[in-house]
């Protein structure tokens, strides 16, 4: 963990060079942003075996709405599977635009990488996504062109989800999101996950508690995405909470 927290930190100090050279242009394009967090659930399970994680982010807003961007996250899971990656560094890129009034869409392809994982079934998993957005509220679809996080002949995997954003007041916001990932192939791991999420901007840092969990099968009376290490539940409904920095 520690040489992990080093490492993101590192990372971070490199690519935050530019947004000195950036400092005095008040509409750079560029953005960072960085966060510690009690637990990494993505799709509602766990990537850090239910324990904290930092990561880092940077975006890149190209003209006419096209953008790119890299983020980094430390894990627990290929380790615990009998792999050998530490750090989950994602790549993405896409196009976001206006349909009409308060309707706008966002689509692109998202790479998800493991350096040197080891797995016999690569965890490096790509995937092309398209969403819709209507007001406060976002439908998105995202489908695997390659193998998904290591199930073997997974590819054309799927997750469907809903999510939506309200100020309920004095600038806190709600989030409530339910999806389904659908494992191609390996159906014994499709599931359905939701979350809800409280946050508040205090002068740039944000800072939240989600409730988060996923509801997933049992394998022979064991959780399919138990714990390999402790047999822990990685999809249990849980209290994340976290804070935020994006500049």
């Amino acid at each position: 963990m520690k040489k992990t927290v080093l490492a993101l930190a590192a990372t971070l100090a490199i690519l935050a060079l530019p947004a000195i050279v950036h400092a005095e242009d008040a509409a750079s394009p560029l953005s960072f942003n960085v966060g510690v967090f009690s637990d990494y659930r993505y799709r509602g399970i766990s990537q850090t075996r239910l324990k904290p994680a930092v990561q880092a982010g940077v975006d890149y807003a190209l003209p006419a709405g096209f953008y790119v961007g890299a983020w980094a996250s430390n894990i627990k899971w290929i380790k615990d599977a009998g792999g050998d990656a530490s750090v989950e560094v994602d790549l993405y890129g896409g196009y976001k635009g206006e349909i009409a009034k308060d309707v706008s869409f966002d689509v692109g392809v998202l790479t998800y990488q493991y350096p040197k994982n080891k797995l016999a079934t690569s965890a490096n998993t790509t995937e092309l996504y398209g969403a819709l957005s209507f007001g406060p509220a976002t439908i998105k679809y995202s489908h695997s062109v390659t193998n998904l996080f290591g199930f073997v002949d997974s590819k054309n995997s799927g997750y469907l989800d809903a999510s939506a954003s309200f100020d309920v007041g004095s600038g806190v916001m709600l989030a409530p999101h339910v999806g389904y990932q659908r494992v191609a192939k390996n159906s014994d791991f499709s599931y359905t996950d939701y979350s809800l999420t409280v946050s508040k901007d205090f002068e740039g840092f944000v800072v939240s508690a989600a409730v988060v969990g996923a509801s997933t099968k049992s394998i022979a009376g064991v959780k399919a995405y138990a714990s390999p290490v402790n047999g822990k539940d990685l999809g249990k409904t849980g209290l994340v909470v976290g804070v935020k920095k994006t500049f």
